[in-house]
């Protein structure tokens, strides 16, 4: 009987987790669609640098000297940034070497990989833990929008990317020291003298149309009180 009762709530909850993955994959198809129209890179630029991330990857894991080596990747403009760990100078050298021959796109090759043993999985997720915080600080302040710089944290050093203003990225790197078990903080960027003249005017014009909201809203209340108050009067007159 437990068994069958197990089987049940087994089903249950895949039927409830299969019926909630279109909803799950629409906002994040929404997430997705939000950040892009906010990247200080074309939809081109962003989807190459994401292919050249996959590609990147993909030589490490078809390469039997390198597939049991824990390496990632961060791809900003071609800007490459390669962290992890390598057994080896020689595997470093060798890693690095089979990366510039099989992917000559490279703008920029940035090689942090340490020559140690691989990271445990249990650091491993405290980074991700980190890189999580970094990215919750980015989204609660003004100063720029948070698909302007990537994180990605290895061994508790974090490393940031994007193309920003000094002022963007000095308060970026403010907030990323912030967060919690952080050892130091890696500057990357692609400085911009000023910020883009169409992200000025974009943004502009959603002040504008929030002011507008603003106007309308306390007029709709304004309007609703006097109405509230012209009810009143008519109740009272009915009365006498």
């Amino acid at each position: 009987v437990k068994k069958v009762m197990l089987l049940c709530v087994l089903l249950v909850t895949s039927f409830i987790f299969s019926s909630c993955s279109p909803i799950v994959q629409g906002a994040a198809a929404v997430t997705t669609v939000a950040t892009m129209s906010n990247d200080r890179r074309s939809a081109g630029e962003i989807i190459d640098d994401k292919t050249l991330n996959f590609n990147l990857s993909n030589i490490v894991r078809k390469d039997t000297i390198l597939e049991d080596m824990h390496i990632n990747f961060m791809v900003y403009n071609k800007a490459v940034l390669m962290l992890g760990e390598a057994p080896s100078i020689e595997a470093r050298d060798y890693l690095e070497k089979q990366i510039k021959q099989k992917a000559p796109k490279i703008r920029q090759f940035i090689n942090e990989v340490s020559v140690m043993p691989n990271s445990s999985y249990l650091s491993r997720a405290k980074d991700g833990i980190i890189t999580v915080q970094v990215e919750a600080l980015f989204l609660d302040q003004e100063v720029f929008h948070p698909a302007h710089v990537q994180v990605i944290t290895e061994r508790r050093t974090v490393y940031l990317m994007g193309s920003v203003t000094k002022r963007e990225a000095e308060h970026a790197t403010n907030l990323a020291t912030k967060a919690k078990n952080v050892d130091k903080v890696v500057k990357l960027f692609n400085y911009l003298l000023v910020r883009p003249a169409k992200e000025i005017e974009r943004d502009n014009k959603r002040k504008v149309e929030a002011e507008r909201r603003a106007e309308l809203e306390a007029k709709k209340t304004e309007l609703e009180a006097e109405q509230t108050a012209l009810q009143q009067q008519i109740n009272e007159l009915g009365t006498n």
